[in-house]
């Protein structure tokens, strides 16, 4: 059975235990009872009521623990993604023999930044900054912002940092 479907009848069945207490609740409150329900009946309607209740919450509980392991996992896995990626534009600057500001530059224009908005936090005018970046992309074969990424995006892309784990979901 698929967890969606799993999921869906466990709301379903609490659902309808927690109606069932709701609607004695108010059959009694509002005095709509025209002939009483034998003591035997509603002991086991409660009853009932009570174990689908306790297996929603067992169930709930065991949901809620596996989607926390997932997470974890996905964190890890982010983790180690993020540490393989800042090793891979080390390994691609020392390869393009960026100097420490051709760097800096370039690591705030692979975040996105502008021009403006890099030279504002280096300190530098924005023709400083332009003339590194056009220095980034010649040392890097490349003509301008995109293609810098998507020299990384490629990368990122490869075996060697997401290898496949077959069958694992």
């Amino acid at each position: 059975m698929s967890r969606r479907i799993l999921l869906y009848l466990l709301i379903a069945v609490q659902a309808g235990c927690t109606l069932v207490f709701v609607w004695d609740l108010l059959w009694s409150l509002l005095g709509f009872r025209d002939r009483p329900v034998s003591w035997q009946f509603r002991e086991l309607l409660e009853i009932g009521a009570a174990l689908g209740l306790t297996l929603g919450l067992i169930l709930g509980a065991v949901v809620l623990v596996r989607a926390h392991r997932r997470s974890v996992r996905a964190e890890a896995q982010l983790r180690v993604a993020s540490g393989a990626f800042m090793e891979l534009l080390d390994e691609r600057f020392d390869d393009w023999g960026l100097t420490a500001a051709e760097r800096d530059v370039a690591l705030f224009a692979i975040k996105g930044l502008s021009l403006q908005e890099i030279a504002t936090l280096r300190n530098t005018s924005d023709g400083t900054v332009k003339a590194q970046t056009n220095a980034i992309y010649r040392k890097a074969g490349v003509s301008g912002r995109p293609q810098l990424l998507s020299l990384f995006i490629e990368d990122l892309m490869d075996e060697r940092l997401f290898p496949s784990k077959r069958g694992q979901v």
